[in-house]
């Protein structure tokens, strides 16, 4: 399991620019990245077990962090 964190520009990296400016301008957009980000750190210290939790609770931060992300894309090209 890498345990590479999953950072939005990481994520797409061709997007940069688009996140930076939806982050500025749309509340809703820049809500949700915050709360990707949170997901995001979470399954990472899970991963190293800097703060280990149940494997129910990982599988349930990475199918959020895959619907965020999904969501967020879509804001993107959308």
């Amino acid at each position: 399991m890498a345990h590479t964190p999953h950072e939005l520009a990481e994520e797409f990296p061709e997007l940069v620019d688009r996140i930076h400016e939806l982050k500025a301008s749309d509340a809703h957009f820049a809500k949700l990245a915050d709360e990707y980000h949170e997901v995001n750190r979470g399954i990472h210290r899970a991963e190293t077990q800097v703060e280990p939790v149940s494997d129910e609770h990982e599988e349930e931060m990475r199918k959020r962090r895959l619907t965020l992300k999904d969501e967020i894309y879509n804001m993107l090209v959308g």
